[in-house]
Protein backbone atom coordinates (compact mmCIF):
# COMPACT_ATOMS: atom_id res chain seq x y z
CA UNK A 1 0.00 0.00 0.00
CA UNK A 2 1.28 3.33 -1.37
CA UNK A 3 2.20 5.81 1.18
CA UNK A 4 0.60 9.66 0.19
CA UNK A 5 3.26 12.35 0.15
CA UNK A 6 2.31 14.46 2.85
CA UNK A 7 2.07 18.34 1.98
CA UNK A 8 4.51 21.26 3.75
CA UNK A 9 2.62 22.76 6.58
CA UNK A 10 2.77 26.12 4.43
CA UNK A 11 0.76 24.53 1.64
CA UNK A 12 -1.97 22.77 3.84
CA UNK A 13 -2.38 26.89 5.41
CA UNK A 14 -2.44 28.49 2.30
CA UNK A 15 -5.66 25.82 0.79
CA UNK A 16 -7.51 25.69 3.83
CA UNK A 17 -7.56 29.63 4.12
CA UNK A 18 -10.96 30.68 2.11
CA UNK A 19 -11.94 34.22 1.22
CA UNK A 20 -14.71 35.31 3.69
CA UNK A 21 -18.27 35.84 2.29
CA UNK A 22 -19.35 39.55 2.20
CA UNK A 23 -21.38 41.09 4.56
CA UNK A 24 -24.06 43.92 4.37
CA UNK A 25 -22.70 47.10 5.76
CA UNK A 26 -23.95 48.13 9.15
CA UNK A 27 -26.34 51.27 9.70
CA UNK A 28 -23.53 52.91 11.17
CA UNK A 29 -20.74 52.39 8.75
CA UNK A 30 -23.45 53.62 5.84
CA UNK A 31 -23.07 56.77 7.79
CA UNK A 32 -20.73 59.65 6.88
CA UNK A 33 -17.26 59.56 8.70
CA UNK A 34 -16.88 60.86 11.82
CA UNK A 35 -14.27 63.60 12.02
CA UNK A 36 -11.37 63.06 14.15
CA UNK A 37 -9.27 65.53 15.75
CA UNK A 38 -5.58 65.26 15.17
CA UNK A 39 -4.05 64.09 18.14
CA UNK A 40 -1.78 66.13 20.36
CA UNK A 41 2.10 66.30 19.72
CA UNK A 42 3.81 64.41 22.37
CA UNK A 43 7.33 65.51 23.17
CA UNK A 44 9.90 63.19 21.66
CA UNK A 45 12.66 61.55 24.77
CA UNK A 46 15.83 62.78 24.26
CA UNK A 47 19.36 61.43 25.90
CA UNK A 48 20.69 62.50 29.15
CA UNK A 49 23.09 65.41 28.72
CA UNK A 50 26.51 63.82 28.79
CA UNK A 51 25.20 60.75 27.66
CA UNK A 52 24.28 60.04 23.58
CA UNK A 53 24.36 56.78 21.44
CA UNK A 54 26.83 55.29 19.35
CA UNK A 55 25.26 54.90 15.94
CA UNK A 56 25.47 52.13 13.56
CA UNK A 57 28.09 54.74 11.13
CA UNK A 58 30.46 54.91 14.04
CA UNK A 59 31.11 51.05 15.09
CA UNK A 60 33.82 50.85 12.68
CA UNK A 61 35.84 52.61 15.03
CA UNK A 62 34.62 50.58 17.82
CA UNK A 63 35.42 47.57 16.67
CA UNK A 64 38.96 48.65 15.09
CA UNK A 65 39.63 49.85 18.40
CA UNK A 66 38.85 46.40 20.27
CA UNK A 67 40.48 44.68 17.47
CA UNK A 68 43.86 46.49 18.84
CA UNK A 69 43.13 46.47 22.38
CA UNK A 70 43.02 42.29 21.75
CA UNK A 71 45.66 42.24 19.98
CA UNK A 72 48.24 43.92 21.63
CA UNK A 73 46.99 42.78 25.22
CA UNK A 74 47.24 38.78 24.04
CA UNK A 75 50.59 40.02 22.97
CA UNK A 76 51.73 40.69 26.46
CA UNK A 77 49.92 38.02 28.43
CA UNK A 78 47.09 40.14 29.70
CA UNK A 79 43.44 38.77 30.30
CA UNK A 80 40.44 40.07 30.38
CA UNK A 81 38.30 41.26 33.69
CA UNK A 82 35.01 42.62 33.76
CA UNK A 83 33.94 44.09 37.39
CA UNK A 84 30.05 45.73 37.75
CA UNK A 85 29.12 48.70 36.91
CA UNK A 86 28.16 49.93 40.51
CA UNK A 87 30.22 49.60 43.28
CA UNK A 88 30.09 50.72 47.12
CA UNK A 89 30.72 54.77 46.98
CA UNK A 90 33.20 53.81 50.01
CA UNK A 91 35.75 51.96 47.37
CA UNK A 92 36.22 55.44 45.35
CA UNK A 93 36.43 57.43 48.36
CA UNK A 94 39.25 55.51 49.84
CA UNK A 95 41.13 55.04 46.71
CA UNK A 96 40.36 58.68 45.05
CA UNK A 97 40.74 60.79 47.97
CA UNK A 98 38.46 62.38 49.81
CA UNK A 99 39.65 65.86 48.60
CA UNK A 100 40.00 64.82 44.91
CA UNK A 101 37.38 66.15 42.20
CA UNK A 102 36.04 62.91 41.24
CA UNK A 103 34.90 62.65 44.80
CA UNK A 104 33.85 65.77 45.90
CA UNK A 105 32.39 66.79 42.21
CA UNK A 106 31.99 63.87 39.53
CA UNK A 107 31.06 60.67 41.51
CA UNK A 108 27.22 59.71 40.13
CA UNK A 109 26.19 58.48 43.63
CA UNK A 110 22.87 57.62 45.34
CA UNK A 111 21.25 55.02 48.29
CA UNK A 112 19.76 52.27 46.86
CA UNK A 113 16.41 50.55 47.89
CA UNK A 114 18.60 48.68 50.50
CA UNK A 115 19.57 52.21 51.75
CA UNK A 116 23.21 51.43 50.74
CA UNK A 117 25.24 53.67 49.11
CA UNK A 118 26.58 53.27 45.71
CA UNK A 119 28.32 54.71 42.76
CA UNK A 120 28.65 54.25 38.69
CA UNK A 121 32.61 53.59 38.69
CA UNK A 122 33.97 56.44 37.70
CA UNK A 123 37.54 54.89 36.98
CA UNK A 124 38.65 51.19 36.40
CA UNK A 125 41.46 50.79 38.79
CA UNK A 126 39.90 50.32 42.37
CA UNK A 127 37.35 48.02 40.96
CA UNK A 128 40.23 45.67 39.34
CA UNK A 129 42.39 46.27 42.87
CA UNK A 130 38.92 44.99 44.69
CA UNK A 131 38.65 42.21 42.63
CA UNK A 132 42.21 41.26 42.66
CA UNK A 133 41.49 40.88 46.67
CA UNK A 134 38.37 39.03 46.69
CA UNK A 135 39.08 36.51 44.75
CA UNK A 136 42.50 35.64 45.98
CA UNK A 137 44.34 36.80 43.08
CA UNK A 138 47.54 37.16 45.56
CA UNK A 139 47.70 33.78 45.37
CA UNK A 140 48.06 32.93 41.68
CA UNK A 141 51.90 33.33 40.08
CA UNK A 142 52.63 36.85 40.39
CA UNK A 143 52.39 39.35 38.41
CA UNK A 144 48.59 39.23 37.54
CA UNK A 145 48.69 41.03 34.75
CA UNK A 146 44.95 41.99 33.51
CA UNK A 147 42.64 44.06 31.17
CA UNK A 148 39.35 45.95 31.11
CA UNK A 149 37.09 47.81 28.69
CA UNK A 150 34.06 49.13 29.62
CA UNK A 151 31.70 52.22 30.38
CA UNK A 152 32.70 54.53 33.16
CA UNK A 153 30.50 57.71 34.68
CA UNK A 154 31.56 61.25 35.86
CA UNK A 155 29.64 63.97 36.48
CA UNK A 156 31.27 66.31 34.84
CA UNK A 157 30.48 69.32 32.70
CA UNK A 158 30.10 68.14 28.94
CA UNK A 159 32.86 69.30 26.47
CA UNK A 160 33.92 68.49 22.93
CA UNK A 161 35.32 64.99 23.01
CA UNK A 162 34.23 64.94 27.03
CA UNK A 163 31.15 62.81 27.90
CA UNK A 164 29.27 62.02 31.60
CA UNK A 165 29.59 58.23 30.41
CA UNK A 166 32.28 57.84 28.37
CA UNK A 167 34.44 54.02 27.50
CA UNK A 168 37.95 53.25 28.67
CA UNK A 169 40.60 51.10 28.39
CA UNK A 170 43.12 49.66 30.42
CA UNK A 171 45.87 47.19 32.30
CA UNK A 172 46.71 46.64 35.43
CA UNK A 173 49.13 44.53 37.05
CA UNK A 174 50.07 43.68 40.34
CA UNK A 175 52.75 41.92 42.58
CA UNK A 176 56.10 43.45 40.51
CA UNK A 177 57.65 46.11 41.70
CA UNK A 178 60.70 46.21 39.01
CA UNK A 179 60.69 49.26 36.80
CA UNK A 180 60.66 46.89 33.85
CA UNK A 181 57.23 46.56 34.57
CA UNK A 182 56.18 50.42 34.62
CA UNK A 183 58.29 50.28 31.29
CA UNK A 184 56.08 47.58 29.96
CA UNK A 185 52.50 49.39 30.80
CA UNK A 186 53.98 52.33 29.27
CA UNK A 187 55.06 50.93 26.37
CA UNK A 188 51.98 48.90 25.64
CA UNK A 189 49.73 52.36 26.04
CA UNK A 190 52.09 54.41 23.67
CA UNK A 191 51.78 51.21 21.33
CA UNK A 192 48.32 50.91 21.27
CA UNK A 193 48.17 54.31 19.78
CA UNK A 194 51.12 53.67 17.19
CA UNK A 195 49.21 50.75 16.05
CA UNK A 196 45.88 52.57 15.15
CA UNK A 197 48.41 55.33 13.31
CA UNK A 198 48.52 58.02 16.14
CA UNK A 199 51.72 59.95 17.00
CA UNK A 200 52.07 59.90 20.34
CA UNK A 201 54.93 61.81 23.26
CA UNK A 202 55.30 60.24 27.21
CA UNK A 203 55.06 62.13 29.66
CA UNK A 204 56.74 61.04 32.65
CA UNK A 205 57.60 61.72 36.12
CA UNK A 206 58.26 60.27 39.83
CA UNK A 207 55.90 61.35 42.85
CA UNK A 208 58.60 59.76 45.04
CA UNK A 209 57.34 57.70 48.09
CA UNK A 210 55.91 57.78 52.00
CA UNK A 211 59.79 59.07 52.86
CA UNK A 212 60.50 61.51 50.78
CA UNK A 213 57.44 63.40 49.07
CA UNK A 214 56.59 65.14 52.52
CA UNK A 215 59.12 67.41 52.42
CA UNK A 216 58.78 67.77 48.86
CA UNK A 217 54.85 68.59 49.42
CA UNK A 218 56.31 71.20 52.58
CA UNK A 219 58.02 72.87 50.15
CA UNK A 220 55.35 73.07 47.51
CA UNK A 221 52.91 74.40 50.13
CA UNK A 222 55.65 77.37 51.01
CA UNK A 223 56.30 78.36 47.65
CA UNK A 224 52.98 78.62 46.56
CA UNK A 225 51.61 80.59 49.64
CA UNK A 226 53.61 82.54 48.46
CA UNK A 227 51.61 82.95 45.35
CA UNK A 228 48.17 82.82 47.49
CA UNK A 229 47.08 86.11 45.48
CA UNK A 230 47.64 84.59 42.10
CA UNK A 231 45.79 81.62 42.91
CA UNK A 232 42.12 80.08 41.93
CA UNK A 233 39.37 79.39 44.72
CA UNK A 234 40.05 75.78 44.11
CA UNK A 235 43.85 76.28 44.45
CA UNK A 236 43.61 77.98 47.78
CA UNK A 237 41.69 75.09 48.85
CA UNK A 238 43.68 72.63 47.95
CA UNK A 239 46.53 74.27 49.52
CA UNK A 240 45.40 73.39 52.93
CA UNK A 241 43.91 70.06 52.28
CA UNK A 242 46.18 68.05 48.88
CA UNK A 243 49.01 70.03 47.77
CA UNK A 244 50.18 67.85 45.55
CA UNK A 245 46.58 68.49 43.54
CA UNK A 246 47.91 71.94 42.95
CA UNK A 247 49.92 71.17 40.01
CA UNK A 248 47.14 69.30 38.26
CA UNK A 249 45.09 72.54 38.04
CA UNK A 250 43.88 73.72 34.60
CA UNK A 251 42.98 77.49 34.97
CA UNK A 252 45.06 79.70 33.37
CA UNK A 253 45.86 81.77 35.91
CA UNK A 254 47.57 79.32 38.05
CA UNK A 255 49.97 78.12 34.99
CA UNK A 256 52.73 80.62 35.20
CA UNK A 257 53.07 80.17 39.14
CA UNK A 258 52.92 76.42 38.52
CA UNK A 259 55.66 76.68 35.87
CA UNK A 260 58.14 78.04 38.54
CA UNK A 261 57.10 75.85 41.54
CA UNK A 262 59.64 73.27 42.54
CA UNK A 263 60.29 70.18 41.35
CA UNK A 264 59.91 66.74 42.89
CA UNK A 265 62.45 65.27 41.27
CA UNK A 266 65.18 67.20 43.14
CA UNK A 267 62.98 66.11 46.51
CA UNK A 268 63.71 61.96 45.76
CA UNK A 269 65.45 59.54 48.00
CA UNK A 270 67.95 57.52 46.44
CA UNK A 271 65.98 54.21 45.95
CA UNK A 272 63.35 56.43 43.92
CA UNK A 273 65.37 58.46 42.04
CA UNK A 274 67.11 54.89 41.03
CA UNK A 275 63.61 53.19 40.00
CA UNK A 276 63.33 56.53 37.62
CA UNK A 277 66.41 56.49 35.88
CA UNK A 278 65.79 52.75 35.58
CA UNK A 279 62.36 53.50 34.14
CA UNK A 280 63.93 56.08 31.71
CA UNK A 281 66.83 53.55 30.16
CA UNK A 282 64.29 50.81 29.11
CA UNK A 283 62.04 53.39 27.46
CA UNK A 284 65.21 54.41 25.89
CA UNK A 285 66.19 50.68 24.83
CA UNK A 286 62.38 50.42 23.50
CA UNK A 287 62.77 53.86 21.78
CA UNK A 288 59.79 55.30 23.51
CA UNK A 289 59.78 58.88 22.98
CA UNK A 290 59.39 60.79 26.25
CA UNK A 291 59.49 64.07 28.09
CA UNK A 292 60.37 64.57 31.94
CA UNK A 293 57.87 66.39 33.23
CA UNK A 294 58.34 67.46 36.28
CA UNK A 295 54.80 69.12 38.03
CA UNK A 296 53.29 65.68 36.18
CA UNK A 297 50.58 64.30 38.17
CA UNK A 298 47.63 62.87 38.40
CA UNK A 299 44.43 62.80 39.37
CA UNK A 300 44.01 60.08 42.27
CA UNK A 301 45.84 60.07 45.88
CA UNK A 302 46.56 56.83 45.41
CA UNK A 303 49.41 56.96 43.15
CA UNK A 304 52.97 56.76 43.74
CA UNK A 305 56.72 56.78 42.10
CA UNK A 306 55.98 56.34 38.21
CA UNK A 307 53.35 58.51 36.80
CA UNK A 308 52.88 59.17 32.78
CA UNK A 309 50.29 60.73 30.06
CA UNK A 310 50.29 59.64 26.79
CA UNK A 311 50.01 63.17 24.93
CA UNK A 312 49.60 63.52 21.62
CA UNK A 313 52.70 64.60 19.08
CA UNK A 314 52.84 67.99 18.76
CA UNK A 315 52.70 67.77 14.81
CA UNK A 316 49.61 66.83 15.50
CA UNK A 317 47.97 68.70 18.12
CA UNK A 318 45.31 71.36 16.29
CA UNK A 319 47.05 75.33 17.36
CA UNK A 320 50.24 73.48 19.42
CA UNK A 321 47.70 72.55 22.16
CA UNK A 322 48.74 69.98 24.49
CA UNK A 323 46.36 66.93 24.25
CA UNK A 324 46.36 64.21 26.96
CA UNK A 325 45.40 60.51 25.36
CA UNK A 326 45.65 58.74 28.88
CA UNK A 327 47.93 58.16 31.84
CA UNK A 328 48.38 56.36 34.67
CA UNK A 329 51.78 55.02 36.97
CA UNK A 330 52.28 53.02 39.60
CA UNK A 331 50.20 52.60 43.06
CA UNK A 332 52.01 50.31 45.25
CA UNK A 333 49.92 50.94 48.47
CA UNK A 334 46.44 50.48 47.41
CA UNK A 335 46.02 46.90 47.35
CA UNK A 336 47.02 47.12 51.07
CA UNK A 337 44.61 50.38 51.55
CA UNK A 338 41.87 48.12 50.59
CA UNK A 339 42.27 45.19 52.63
CA UNK A 340 45.00 43.25 51.02
CA UNK A 341 48.31 41.94 51.30
CA UNK A 342 50.99 44.49 50.48
CA UNK A 343 50.95 44.11 46.53
CA UNK A 344 53.13 47.00 44.40
CA UNK A 345 51.11 47.74 41.36
CA UNK A 346 51.18 49.72 38.15
CA UNK A 347 48.70 50.76 34.92
CA UNK A 348 46.79 53.20 32.89
CA UNK A 349 43.70 53.97 31.29
CA UNK A 350 43.03 55.29 27.66
CA UNK A 351 39.56 57.11 26.80
CA UNK A 352 38.09 55.46 23.70
CA UNK A 353 36.01 58.49 22.92
CA UNK A 354 38.98 61.00 22.71
CA UNK A 355 40.99 58.22 20.88
CA UNK A 356 38.03 58.14 17.87
CA UNK A 357 37.82 61.64 18.43
CA UNK A 358 41.40 62.08 17.18
CA UNK A 359 40.74 59.16 14.39
CA UNK A 360 38.29 61.11 12.91
CA UNK A 361 40.60 64.76 13.56
CA UNK A 362 43.64 63.22 11.36
CA UNK A 363 41.51 61.43 9.04
CA UNK A 364 42.21 58.01 9.78
CA UNK A 365 39.90 54.92 8.24
CA UNK A 366 39.75 52.06 10.39
CA UNK A 367 40.32 48.97 8.04
CA UNK A 368 36.77 47.69 7.21
CA UNK A 369 36.78 43.85 9.27
CA UNK A 370 33.39 43.05 8.05
CA UNK A 371 33.72 43.34 4.22
CA UNK A 372 31.65 40.29 2.88
CA UNK A 373 33.03 37.98 0.17
CA UNK A 374 29.69 37.65 -1.10
CA UNK A 375 26.28 39.13 -1.31
CA UNK A 376 23.33 37.52 -2.42
CA UNK A 377 21.16 39.21 -5.24
CA UNK A 378 17.84 37.93 -5.40
CA UNK A 379 14.59 38.44 -8.05
CA UNK A 380 11.49 36.94 -7.58
CA UNK A 381 9.83 35.23 -4.79
CA UNK A 382 10.94 31.20 -5.92
CA UNK A 383 14.60 33.08 -6.40
CA UNK A 384 14.14 34.83 -2.68
CA UNK A 385 13.35 31.16 -1.50
CA UNK A 386 16.61 29.71 -3.24
CA UNK A 387 18.58 32.79 -2.41
CA UNK A 388 17.69 32.22 1.58
CA UNK A 389 18.37 28.58 1.58
CA UNK A 390 21.89 29.03 -0.25
CA UNK A 391 22.66 31.93 1.99
CA UNK A 392 22.34 29.50 5.27
CA UNK A 393 24.77 26.99 3.14
CA UNK A 394 27.59 29.67 2.99
CA UNK A 395 27.18 30.80 6.40
CA UNK A 396 27.37 27.23 7.73
CA UNK A 397 30.53 26.69 5.40
CA UNK A 398 32.14 29.63 7.47
CA UNK A 399 32.04 31.88 4.19
CA UNK A 400 31.66 36.04 4.91
CA UNK A 401 28.28 36.47 3.37
CA UNK A 402 25.64 38.90 3.56
CA UNK A 403 22.23 39.98 1.71
CA UNK A 404 19.28 41.82 1.79
CA UNK A 405 15.63 39.68 1.30
CA UNK A 406 13.84 42.20 1.78
CA UNK A 407 15.06 44.11 -1.28
CA UNK A 408 13.17 43.36 -4.90
CA UNK A 409 15.07 45.61 -7.22
CA UNK A 410 18.16 43.83 -8.13
CA UNK A 411 19.04 47.40 -8.96
CA UNK A 412 19.18 48.56 -5.50
CA UNK A 413 20.55 45.62 -3.72
CA UNK A 414 23.75 45.71 -6.47
CA UNK A 415 24.51 49.00 -5.38
CA UNK A 416 24.25 47.75 -1.35
CA UNK A 417 26.91 45.05 -2.65
CA UNK A 418 29.39 48.31 -3.80
CA UNK A 419 28.88 49.52 -0.61
CA UNK A 420 29.21 47.02 1.26
CA UNK A 421 32.94 46.12 -1.01
CA UNK A 422 31.96 42.72 -1.98
CA UNK A 423 34.39 41.07 -3.73
CA UNK A 424 31.16 39.01 -5.70
CA UNK A 425 27.78 38.74 -6.43
CA UNK A 426 25.76 35.92 -6.29
CA UNK A 427 22.71 36.52 -8.64
CA UNK A 428 19.50 34.68 -8.53
CA UNK A 429 16.45 35.27 -10.81
CA UNK A 430 13.58 33.28 -12.64
CA UNK A 431 15.78 31.55 -14.50
CA UNK A 432 18.16 30.58 -12.58
CA UNK A 433 15.62 28.93 -10.53
CA UNK A 434 14.19 26.99 -13.61
CA UNK A 435 17.92 26.06 -14.74
CA UNK A 436 19.26 24.88 -10.90
CA UNK A 437 22.55 27.40 -11.76
CA UNK A 438 23.25 30.91 -10.38
CA UNK A 439 25.47 33.52 -11.53
CA UNK A 440 28.56 34.96 -10.15
CA UNK A 441 29.89 37.88 -10.62
CA UNK A 442 33.30 39.51 -9.83
CA UNK A 443 32.40 43.33 -8.45
CA UNK A 444 36.04 44.45 -9.52
CA UNK A 445 35.90 43.37 -12.93
CA UNK A 446 32.06 42.67 -14.24
CA UNK A 447 33.15 39.32 -15.07
CA UNK A 448 29.89 36.42 -14.73
CA UNK A 449 29.90 32.82 -15.08
CA UNK A 450 27.04 30.25 -14.28
CA UNK A 451 27.31 27.97 -12.22
CA UNK A 452 25.32 24.99 -10.66
CA UNK A 453 23.22 25.46 -7.65
CA UNK A 454 24.52 22.20 -6.20
CA UNK A 455 28.01 23.09 -6.78
CA UNK A 456 27.48 26.74 -5.50
CA UNK A 457 29.14 26.52 -2.14
CA UNK A 458 32.24 24.33 -3.55
CA UNK A 459 32.93 26.91 -6.51
CA UNK A 460 32.29 30.60 -4.31
CA UNK A 461 35.34 28.89 -2.16
CA UNK A 462 37.80 28.16 -4.46
CA UNK A 463 37.19 31.67 -5.85
CA UNK A 464 37.78 33.15 -2.14
CA UNK A 465 40.71 30.71 -1.77
CA UNK A 466 39.33 28.68 0.87
CA UNK A 467 39.48 24.49 0.26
Amino acid sequence: MSMKQKKPVAAKIKTAVKKPAPRAATPSENAAPKVVSAPRSVATPQTLRGMRDILPAEQKYWRFISRKIEELTASYGYERLDTPILEETALFVRTAGKQSDIVEKELFSFLDKGEDNVSLRPEGTAPLVRAYINHGMVNLPQPVKLYYVGPMFRYERPQHGRFREHHQFGVEVFGDANAVQDSEVILLAQLFYKEIGIKTTVHINSLGCATCRPNYANELVTYYRSKRAHLCEDCKRRLAKNPLRLLDCKEPGCQPVKETAPNIVDFLDEECKNHLMRVLEYLDDLQVPYVLAPHLVRGFDYYNRTVFEIMLAEESAEGGQSVALGGGGRYDTLVEQLGGRPTPACGFGIGIERVILQLKQQMIEPSDDRRPDVFLAQLGDAARRKAFMLFEELRAASIPATANFSKGSLKGQLEIANRLNAKYTVILGQKEVIDGTILIRDMESGMQEIVLYDKAVAEIKKKIGRT
